[in-house]
């Protein structure tokens, strides 16, 4: 008899832990849940432990964001396949998953019926998209060259720092996060007003809203 192939290995990263709970519950009689991480931040460390084949993440996470959390995986395991898990219907977003690496992109709202097979997709190698998301939408963004948003001016960095003093972080626990000196983040805070012609806090905090960068 052929060897029964091993079930795929699933690492879950979502900050609400009853949906966590619920995923897993879907998935393991079928795929292998090796863990469940909370946010962005411990999504690397978890993958050197569990080794996951699959991640199924979130993109509003605290700390640090799924998309960004999952570009920085597949930089280091390109083989280990992204499927995120959110609310979010627009296609701009899930082009950007796309774009960071995604092999799937399935909505909360509807996992119950979609998940286990989006999975099972991803695990031969295919892709996934919700069939709520319009596909069109996505694939005509997709095409396009390099988006010339205001987002794409600021670096990573500046980013991940944004995200963070979105959260209500004081720009010292921000430095303490990211493990550089606070006049650093002082430094990339008012870069990035500059940048984005941004004069006060509260635009600051605006324009990371509009951009999806705050945990809901």
């Amino acid at each position: 008899m052929r060897a029964q192939r091993p079930a795929a290995r699933i690492l879950i990263a979502d900050d609400h832990r009853l949906m966590a709970d619920a995923c897993k519950n879907l998935l393991e009689p079928e795929f292998s849940v090796v863990g469940i991480v909370t946010d962005g931040r411990d999504l690397a460390a978890a993958v050197a432990e569990f080794k996951p084949d699959i991640i199924l993440l979130d993109i509003y996470m605290p700390r640090l964001n799924g998309l960004d959390a999952g570009e920085q995986v597949k930089k280091k395991k390109p083989g280990i396949k992204l499927v995120f898990l959110t609310m979010t219907l627009e296609a701009d977003v899930a082009a950007e998953a796309f774009r960071r690496g995604a092999s799937g992109y399935v909505l909360k709202q509807s996992a119950g019926n979609e998940l286990v097979s989006a999975i099972r997709k991803v695990n031969r190698g295919e892709s996934y998209l919700s069939p709520l998301v319009a596909k069109e939408t996505v694939t005509f963004l997709l095409t396009k060259s390099e988006p010339s948003t205001a987002e794409k001016r600021i670096t990573k960095r500046q980013g991940e720092i944004l995200q963070l003093l979105a959260e209500g972080l004081s720009m010292k626990q921000v430095a303490s996060v990211i493990d550089v000196k606070p006049g650093t983040v002082a430094f990339h805070k008012y870069r990035m007003m500059e940048i984005l012609n941004i004069h006060t806090n509260a635009e600051l905090l605006g324009y990371a809203l509009k951009h999806q960068m705050m945990v809901p």
